[in-house]
């Protein structure tokens, strides 16, 4: 029987022809930035976040582990994060030992999301972007942020068909 996860807490808005628009809860995350692109860095980035939540923290504490696995890009570099258990506030949360983990909150936001299944490479991830971002513009609404890769299965153990991703794009609702 398969481990259900928790996953961050949202509203399905909107039902469009290509994507669903999503308001998602304020949330705490933990995030390590990438030291670039590809399976190697997501490798490292994600045993870093792992290893704090399975207690490479001052206390010694563990915590479930959640999905997605989000990864993206901006000004500020390539980032990879787990949403924290949401019976765990911020305030409680131990200082992780890897000085390369933050934790923070993560505010209540509308996202547009396109789910699939397969592979994420990076030219299929390209053309998924064009195509929602066609579909944002196309219902009205203006993208504010980068594109994130929303990974909830093990991209090492889960046959691809049977993978569950979502490219989600934070937006503003114009008008």
């Amino acid at each position: 029987m398969a481990e259900t996860l928790e996953e961050p807490e949202y509203e399905t808005v909107r039902v469009h022809d290509g994507f669903e628009l999503r308001k998602y809860t304020t949330s705490v995350e933990a995030r390590v930035q990438r030291s670039g692109e590809g399976a190697s860095e997501d490798s490292t980035a994600f045993r870093r976040v792992a290893g704090y939540i399975f207690g490479a923290n001052r206390t010694g504490a563990r915590y479930a582990m959640t999905a997605p696995v989000s990864r993206w890009s901006d000004g500020d570099g390539a980032w990879l994060s787990f949403h924290m258990p949401a019976a765990h506030p911020l305030e409680e949360l131990p200082p992780p030992d890897d000085s390369g983990i933050m934790l923070g909150m993560r505010g209540e936001r509308m996202v547009a999301v396109a789910t699939f299944t397969g592979r994420t490479t990076a030219g299929r991830m390209q053309k998924k972007e064009l195509r929602l971002r066609h579909d944002i513009e196309k219902a009205g609404y203006t993208v504010n942020g980068p594109p994130v890769l929303a990974v909830y299965d093990n991209p090492w153990t889960t046959l691809p068909f049977k993978r569950r991703n979502e490219l989600h794009l934070e937006v503003q609702i114009d008008g």
